[in-house]
């Protein structure tokens, strides 16, 4: 008969965190097996074995490699975010509970280290976005001198860094940009009431950063080359873009649009032959569920019977919880946001971490230049 191990039992005969367990599950190294309690898995022995003893003999460089990229090993050092045990810290602070009355500009100040009042100050920027699409909008609205390298001075960083949020949330919005707390120059242009200016505001403040992301090592290899703050945004936007981060939320707008009028759980069930898994459903570093997701959609189930039904069902299929992407989805469908909101919420809040990112890699000095190991014809 086979035997099983907990996480935390497994976690300890492999000589890991219980972060880096979940990796490996992610990375097909070893299998978690359902239980009886939805939200625990088990760990065959044999198999945490096994891995063990692969551990021990060491991989090829390409093995180590390929695994430091995916989910895998730390390779920076950092002290803005912090994920653990399927929690979210920005400098050391719950993210879930600073979300229950933090602005995204305190996020900022918070993350950044630099003064609120510099950064957030009462004169608003004086470009105005044009149109197209939100990266386009936002490079011609911006500028690399007020965030360039030497600009040492930290209150004119600081506001440089501001305008260039301001400056996105313009770009979102459509609306010329002003100097209203973000969450409610958002509410303006959309035309929400007080309870949905406070959701738009949890979900800016919780989408702020997430560490070491796609989007915010991007961030971080453009500040690593020497520049603007505003250019690092912008490539933390191109990142943010593609269908396996940001870009997601179109992924599950979709999965939105093939429900049909009766309960989606045969509409989820046909959508899901063939693939994997759901767009917006279940996350490597919260097994347990994403804490965010579950954040912003508390209010929105307890209103939305739909809503219940529709995550519920998912969970039902494939025993994985809502991510931060249908959670956005879903708050936009609830609030009645113009199609793309999803997204530019995501990248509103975001931008704020893409600087904290590239402000710290600044400090550190160091070119991020991994070498990759070459499997091409040799020479």
């Amino acid at each position: 008969m086979t035997a099983y191990l907990t996480a935390t039992e497994a976690a300890a005969r492999l000589g890991v965190s219980r972060q880096t367990l979940y990796a490996y599950v992610s990375r097909g190294l070893i299998e978690a097996h359902p239980t009886a309690d939805p939200r625990v898995r088990a760990y065959a022995a044999e198999a945490v074995a096994r891995l063990a003893e692969a551990r021990h003999r060491g991989r090829r460089p390409r093995e180590v490699a390929r695994a430091t990229l995916d989910w895998g090993l730390p390779v920076l050092e950092t002290a803005v975010t912090l994920i653990r045990d399927g929690r979210l810290f920005y400098r050391g602070m719950d993210a879930v509970a600073f979300s229950e009355t933090a602005t995204l500009e305190e996020a900022a100040a918070r993350l950044w280290a630099l003064p609120l009042a510099a950064a957030f100050g009462p004169d608003a920027p004086r470009s105005t976005p044009g149109g197209g699409d939100l990266l386009g909008a936002f490079a011609a609205a911006t500028a690399d001198e007020p965030t360039a390298p030497w600009q040492q001075d930290p209150a004119r960083l600081a506001a440089g860094s501001g305008a260039l949020v301001r400056l996105l949330a313009a770009c979102v919005t459509g609306r010329a940009p002003d100097a209203a707390p973000l969450h409610r120059h958002c509410a303006a242009a959309w035309g929400l009431d007080p309870a949905g200016a406070e959701a738009i505001r949890r979900a800016l403040v919780l989408c702020a950063d997430h560490e070491l992301n796609a989007s915010g090592f991007t961030a971080r290899c453009v500040a690593s080359a020497g520049a603007s703050l505003r250019a690092a945004v912008v490539g933390g936007l191109a990142a943010l873009s593609g269908s396996r981060h940001g870009g997601m939320t179109a992924r599950v707008e979709a999965l939105w649009d093939g429900l049909d009028g009766a309960g989606p759980a045969a509409s989820l069930r046909r959508q899901l032959a063939g693939r994997a898994r759901l767009p917006g459903f279940g996350h490597p570093l919260y097994p347990a569920g994403d804490l965010r997701a579950a954040a912003i959609l508390a209010p929105l189930l307890a209103e939305d019977p739909r809503l219940r039904a529709v995550a519920a069902a998912a969970e039902d299929l494939t025993g994985a919880r809502p991510a931060l992407d249908f959670a956005l989805v879903a708050l936009r469908r609830h609030l009645r946001l113009p199609r793309g909101s999803a997204f530019g919420l995501f990248a509103l809040g975001r931008s704020v971490g893409w600087i904290a990112q590239a402000l710290e890699q600044r400090q550190s000095g160091g070119l991020i230049r991994p070498r990759a190991v070459y499997v091409g014809p040799q020479p």
